[in-house]
C-alpha cells in the first residue's frame, strides 16, 4: 500500500517535470516565493492536463459502455492520467473564448468492482 502511494506520487512528479521543460526544469528564481509560485503554476497545469485525460477517457469509457462493450479489470488498472502522448508542448493553440465545453457526466462512476453503474 505505501510503495503503490509511493509509485503515485512518483508519477506525478515525473509527470511535472516533464511538463516544467524550459530550462531543464531548472528554476532560476532566487526568490522564495517566485519559487513556489513557478511550481504552484507548474501543479495547475499538470492538474488541468490530467483533468483533461481523465474527461477523454471517460468519455471513451462511456462510448464503450453504450455499445455493450465491456473493459474488464485489468484494461482499467492500467491506465493512467498522466498520459503524454498526446501532448504538443511545442504546439501553436488557438484558444477560442467563445467555445463552450461539453458538459461533465457527473453520473459516471466505477464500482469498487471497475464495473460501470448509473
Amino acid at each position: 500500500m505505501i510503495q503503490a502511494a509511493t509509485n503515485k506520487s512518483e508519477s506525478f512528479n515525473g509527470f511535472t517535470q516533464w511538463i516544467s521543460f524550459g530550462n531543464n526544469g531548472i528554476i532560476s528564481e532566487n526568490n522564495r516565493d517566485e519559487q513556489r509560485k513557478i511550481i504552484k503554476y507548474n501543479h495547475l497545469v499538470a492538474n488541468l492536463l490530467i483533468f483533461h485525460t481523465v474527461h477523454s477517457l471517460s468519455q471513451i469509457l462511456a462510448e464503450f459502455e453504450s455499445k455493450g462493450i465491456t473493459v474488464d479489470r485489468e484494461a482499467l488498472s492500467i491506465m493512467c492520467p498522466y498520459q503524454t502522448e498526446h501532448i504538443n508542448r511545442f504546439g501553436d493553440y488557438r484558444l477560442d473564448l467563445a467555445r463552450r465545453p461539453p458538459p461533465l457526466d457527473a453520473g459516471l462512476r466505477w464500482n469498487l468492482q471497475n464495473e460501470f453503474v448509473q
